[in-house]
This record gives structure tokens, sequence and C-alpha cells, in this order.
């Protein structure tokens, strides 16, 4: 796959790394977003860009897709104005989407593109900005077996896990599970580090129980949302993403979807959601997910 030509399409803050690391492997990429200056940014990182995205998709190979939302994707594929995606792809495209969506569009996105005549891989991915800078990003991934075999040189190009999670949706399954562990657990852990600022604990004593004892997760080991114990996380930076909370929020939104399509009795996903979305809309959008601890302070009884 060294030698496929790859439209890439959508270059925000992940697009516009994980394109630059393919061009920087010696892969022929043609960039396109609907945003010019995403695309001016896009030429000055010396990734080749396209006036359009039925530009960038001929004779391309593979079309990957780092779109907002799944109703971008079907739009695009289907074409709302004008040709789609899908009726200007040469035969037997790979449709590779690496977007977070709803698990139902990604399966009807799947549906179209093998109606059309071509193949379809949902690979969402987890890591953030810093890992599609450094390649190091985790692909959850939804395609037939030969399918992702077809792209593996590629996804490792821009990924250091690959993780084959089913058939097509499975990869976007993963995600929204994972994500609203990740958000429930931030809550959790926030919650537990004011609780102690009540108690009269430290952050770092309480930190030192924690990594290493039965509460021991990822939102307290990694992005731990108070200043010291973590010197990377986003909290000695005053929050800066990051993982933002406005995504936070689109994901657990999405995790809620499919709660409700799937008929799930789960309670604390969809609580942190109605958490994530207050966060996002009181001033949280553009910090880290984890300066939710912010909030619930706060929100506390005898906050200053």
């Amino acid at each position: 796959m060294e030698s496929a030509t790859i439209a890439f399409l959508g270059l925000g803050h992940m697009g516009l790394p994980m394109a630059k690391n393919l061009v920087a492997a010696g892969y022929d990429v043609r960039a396109f977003d609907v945003v010019q200056a995403a695309v001016d940014a896009a030429s000055d990182a010396g990734i080749p860009t396209a006036v359009s995205s039925l530009e960038a998709i001929r004779g391309a190979s593979v079309v990957l897709t780092m779109f907002p939302g799944g109703q971008q994707l079907l739009d695009a594929y289907r074409g709302v104005d004008g040709p789609g995606l899908l009726s200007s792809a040469g035969p037997d495209t790979l449709f590779l989407d690496c977007s977070t969506i709803n698990v139902d569009d990604a399966r009807e996105a799947a549906r179209l593109a093998l109606e059309a005549g071509h193949r379809s891989i949902d690979a969402p991915v987890s890591g953030g900005v810093v890992g599609a800078e450094a390649g190091t990003l985790t692909f959850m991934i939804g395609a037939l077996a030969a399918d992702l075999e077809s792209v593996r040189p590629l996804l490792e190009v821009m990924g250091g896990k690959l993780v084959h999670c089913g058939e097509h949706g499975a990869g976007q399954a993963a995600k929204v599970c994972n994500n609203m562990i990740l958000g429930v657990s931030m809550i959790a852990a926030s919650e537990a580090f004011v609780l102690g600022e009540k108690l009269g604990l430290t952050h770092q004593a309480l930190y030192d129980v924690v990594s290493t004892a039965s509460g021991q997760c990822w939102a307290v080991t990694t992005n731990c949302p108070v200043p010291g114990p973590v010197p990377a996380s986003p909290a000695n930076r005053d929050y800066q993403p990051g993982f933002a909370g406005a995504l936070m929020a689109k994901d657990l939104g999405l995790a809620v979807n499919a709660i409700q399509s799937t008929g799930v009795a789960a309670e604390l996903g969809p609580l942190a959601a109605r958490i994530y979305e207050r966060f996002r809309d009181e001033g949280g959008a553009g910090r880290d997910f984890s300066g939710i601890i912010t909030d619930i302070r706060d929100r506390s009884e005898g906050a200053d």
C-alpha cells in the first residue's frame, strides 16, 4: 500500500498532523478541507492540496475522511448539491473513515460504500493531537480482515496500535464505549480530589494512594485533574487541551445515542453526558475535559 494515492479529507487539529505523517512516509497525498484556512495550513506544512474534494479523490485508491460528525460524512458520500464521493470515486476505492461518529451512521456509511462498489473501514482514533503528531494513535477498526490488511502499513504510519474490533461499525462501537468510561472516570476522579481537598488531604497524598490502589485509572495517572502529581497533565497548563470539553460532550452524546438505540439500562453514561454538556456550554468547550474539576469545585458548598 506504500504506492497508494490517498485523498485526505478533513484537515483539523487531528487530520493535519496525520496527513503530514503520511507525506513524510512517502505516500502520495492530496488533501482538502472545506475551511480554506485549514487548506492553507496544510500547504504550508508541505502537504499537497486540492481545490475540492472531488479533485482530491480523482485517481485515489484510498479516501481517508476525518470529519466532525456522521451527517457530514453521509452528505459527502451521497452528495448534497452535486456528485458525491461514492459516485465520483474509481471502482473498488477503499473508503477509510477516521472520524468519531454514531455507530449507526458508520454502518450506514459502510452500506452505502459497499452498495456503490467500494470497500469500507471505520477507524476512529484515540491519542489526541499529541498522538497524531507523534504517529502513536490507537486505531479502533471496524473492517473485513482483508481490507484491514491492505491498509495496515498506512495506518501504522499514523498509529502505534491497531485493534481490529470486528466488522463495519465495530470501531465506532469500541470508541464510544471507551470514551464513556473515560468521561465517567474523569468526573469520579475530579469529585474525589475535590472531596479530598475538603477533608484536608493534599493532592499529592491522594494521588500517591489512588495511583497505586484500587482507584487507579488513566484519569488519575496520566491526565490527573489537579496540578502537581503528573507534570504532563493539562492541569499544569491551565487546562489547555489535550482533549477538549466540547469533544468529550460530543463523544458522550454519541454514547447516549448508542444506549438509546440498544436499550441498555445505563445511568452513569447519560449523567456524564449531561455534566459535560453543561461544562461545554458554560465556558469549558475549549478547555481540557479534566477541567471539569473546576466546575465541581465551583459548585461545591462553601466554594469561594
